[in-house]
């Protein structure tokens, strides 16, 4: 795919890391069961949703798949009888409402591929550990020293991603990794720079990068090759979890909540800042720094996925950067993920939400330091440090590296230029989708703000005070012009009498009983005057008489 081409048509390059929302519309009871209709919705747009179909029965499938996670999740529990009954349908669809509530807000969960195949079937229907295995058998065919061992199923979180344990034929011994992974929306480069990127990375010499073994890649998919590793990544370290264990179970629920000891905090900290400041340094675009993507090899730490920023995958953190405009460059967000990842580190869990507004007592002061800087109010809505400034913050300032491996990674100039390039378009649609959801944000907010009850009352007053001011003036010009009006009579000025069935109103309408209480008086005076005068008409009369 060449630079800013479109992709292939019905290759559909999603960001799986979108949020899907759903909500129950309306449900329909059949023969023997009740179908829910739910209307999904993908990020921010109206425009992107659709509906889906499902029966209570789906909803228990999908609970049974996602015990694994080891979470209380709030399924309504079956009923034999009544179930269909309108009261009961309509409380149960409350509850189910409240069970998809929670899973498309845990952000676990949310991206994994169950819920996903749930919300979405249209896009999540393909068998990706197949695709991966046709591809891999499609390489070994002309690289037939490697051998496929088993493959590790769903030991990462992503769904395009998939792993398999491999050997080489001539070392049986020797156990490695194989990681497959598919394009995503922000692939950038040409076929040829990504072909030849990707190719590179087994030159990469870094000691707290993790070396790759072996590199290629085709127009759709790349392939990579590590050395496995037993003890697994820091994440495996923090939630005290096996590697090949499922991502579900390893890090969803972690039984024991145990933050790492201060000096551990202080030695990764340090070694992961000095490879992202050589990623920087070389204009090499990362944006995937989270625990598991960190392999620890003794008391080092070392850097996996370098292939991810080239593949144009989303972030695992992306969801919660992209709420904040400030944060629109990749060493940017290498920073606030590296605030992540300290959390992690030092309280054995992830945050509940970001930005955090208070943190929990520390091992030291110096790491909330750090925390403040990249994961607090004030750091997401002003911008992040670099990372040369947390490198000399007192938390890492006074950890001394011993190693003697010095680093090597050389990209030729043109590769160079391509990569600034992708790295610009990675951050331009970022910025784009940050505008998105600010703009949806304020408007939300001032819709809500708009039809809150009470801004209602205050409108309600308003157009209270609003009328009486409005009778107040009009009574007033009104009793103006009655006077002159006398005034002109009293002068000597002719003025024909009025009439009392038909008075002459003011202009506004809206006042009529107090035009109709004036009309009443002037009626009774004129009754009255022609009473008088009839009366002294009849005694003249009589007395002639």
């Amino acid at each position: 795919m060449a630079f800013m081409e479109k992709p292939p048509a019905g290759k559909v390059l999603l960001d799986d890391t979108v949020p899907l929302t759903a909500a129950i519309e309306a449900s329909q009871s059949l023969q023997s069961h009740t179908e829910y209709i739910i209307r999904v919705q993908r990020g921010i747009s109206v425009e992107n949703s659709w509906q889906i179909v499902r029966r209570y029965s789906d909803f228990d499938l999908l609970n049974n798949s996602l015990q694994i996670a080891g979470l209380s999740l709030p399924l309504p529990p079956k009923k034999l009888i009544g179930n269909m009954d309108r009261e009961f349908i309509a409380e149960r669809q409350k509850g189910l409402q409240n069970y998809l509530n929670v899973i498309t807000t845990n952000h676990v969960l949310s991206n994994c591929e169950l819920v996903k195949k749930f919300l979405d079937p249209n896009n999540y229907s393909a068998n990706y550990t197949e695709i991966a295995l046709q591809q891999v058998s499609m390489f070994f065919r002309s690289e037939p020293k490697w051998e496929v061992v088993e493959p590790l199923k769903d030991i990462g979180w992503r769904i395009r991603k998939k792993y398999f344990l491999m050997k080489i034929k001539n070392q049986p011994k020797e156990r490695l990794v194989l990681s497959w992974a598919d394009l995503g929306p922000d692939k950038y480069l040409s076929d040829k720079d990504f072909q030849c990127l990707i190719k590179l990375l087994p030159s990469c010499l870094h000691p707290y990068i993790y070396r790759v073994t072996f590199a290629t890649a085709n127009e759709s998919s790349a392939l990579l090759i590590r050395m496995f590793n037993e003890k697994g990544t820091l994440k495996d370290l923090i939630y005290k979890a096996k590697p090949k264990d499922p991502f579900l179970k390893k890090y969803c629920n972690p039984k024991k909540i145990q933050g790492l000891e201060l000096q551990q905090i202080k030695t990764y900290g340090r070694q992961i800042l000095e490879v992202l400041k050589f990623l920087h340094d070389k204009g090499f675009p990362y944006g995937h720094l989270h625990a598991s993507n960190v392999m620890l090899d003794g008391d080092t730490c070392r850097l996996l996925d370098l292939e991810n920023s080239l593949l144009g995958l989303p972030s695992f953190y992306r969801s919660y950067f992209s709420q904040f405009r400030k944060i629109n460059t990749l060493e940017s967000v290498d920073v606030h993920c590296f605030g992540h990842l300290l959390y992690e580190m030092t309280y054995g869990r992830p945050p509940d939400s970001v930005p955090v507004d208070s943190f929990p007592p520390a091992p030291s002061m110096a790491v909330v330091a750090v925390l403040e800087s990249t994961l607090s109010c004030e750091a997401c809505k002003n911008g992040m440090p670099t990372v040369s400034r947390l490198l000399q913050m007192p938390l890492f300032s006074d950890v001394l590296l011993t190693t003697s491996e010095k680093p090597q990674f050389k990209i030729p100039t043109k590769l160079k230029e391509a990569l600034r390039i992708a790295k610009e378009c990675i951050e331009k649609r970022l910025i784009e989708e940050q505008k998105q959801i600010h703009q949806h944000r304020r408007l939300t907010r001032a819709q809500s703000h708009h039809g809150s009850e009470e801004e209602r009352k205050k409108r309600k007053i308003l157009a209270r005070k609003k009328s009486k001011r409005s009778a107040v003036e009009n009574s007033e010009e009104y009793s103006a012009k009655y006077s002159n009006s006398n005034n002109s009579a009293g002068s000597g000025a002719s003025s024909p009498l009025t009439s009392p069935s038909s008075p002459t109103p003011p202009s506004t309408a809206g006042y009529a009983p107090y035009l109709w209480t004036v009309t009443l008086s002037r009626a009774l005076k004129f009754f009255i005057l022609t009473f008088f005068m009839s009366m002294h008409h009849f005694e003249r009369e009589f007395s002639v008489k």
